[in-house]
């Protein structure tokens, strides 16, 4: 997790909540919710996703400049600069692999604490704001059309493959492209249902009981 932008704290436990009433419980769990809704589906996440995700596609871009070069060249230099490619796409590949995947757990780690601060207590018009789509559609039209280009590009492209035209580097190149196009998409478009259907529920959600001031309500 990162120092500078760090998640919210849970919520205390019952022994320890200290709210002297229901609007100071709800102030602190809104600015709770806001932030861990921003953390998760925000607008700069979306752009985070998309740069991680650009640095892992040039790597494979690398590596496929390698393949092409072994796959073609007789000489012993073309070899050594394919080598050097592969070395630079992995070094690219795997770095960028490495966050994406530390940003998968750190999804769930906001999701996870963004049902802590919900269940303390209901509080339907604070939490419309969560259930506007915006957000949601901003996350949902792009990775679609982002995932549906790249399955395209894994069915079309060998399909579509000349022998004597395309070489298979190429058309491995392309295809890990279309893939990684459409792992994108699809994990843009899981966090915008999983996001909207979440605050659907939490609006329509039927109250639970809180402990204020280390009282039950």
């Amino acid at each position: 997790m990162s120092r500078r932008n760090p998640l919210p704290p849970p919520p205390p436990t019952v022994e320890l909540r200290a709210w002297p009433d229901r609007e100071a419980l709800l102030a602190d769990r809104a600015r709770a919710m806001g932030e861990l809704s921003r953390l998760s589906i925000g607008v700069s996440r979306l752009l985070l996703l998309w740069l991680t995700v650009a640095g892992f596609a040039v790597g494979w871009s690398l590596i496929g400049a390698a393949l092409a070069a072994f796959e073609e060249s007789i000489e012993p230099l073309s070899y050594l600069f394919g080598g050097i490619f592969a070395c630079i796409g992995a070094a690219c590949m795997i770095p960028t692999g490495v966050v994406i995947g530390f940003g998968i757990r750190r999804d769930k780690r906001v999701r996870e604490r963004l049902g802590q601060w919900s269940s303390l207590e209901r509080d339907p018009l604070g939490d419309a704001r969560l259930r506007s789509p915006g957000q949601s559609l901003l996350w949902f039209v792009p990775s679609l059309l982002l995932g549906a280009l790249g399955l395209w590009m894994c069915f079309a492209i060998p399909a579509t493959a000349q022998p004597g035209q395309e070489t298979y580097a190429e058309v491995a190149l392309l295809m890990g492209l279309g893939f990684i196009l459409w792992l994108t998409g699809l994990i843009g478009v899981a966090k915008a249902v999983s996001h909207y259907r979440w605050a659907v529920r939490l609006v329509g959600a039927g109250s639970p009981t809180v402990a204020v001031g280390g009282a039950h309500t």
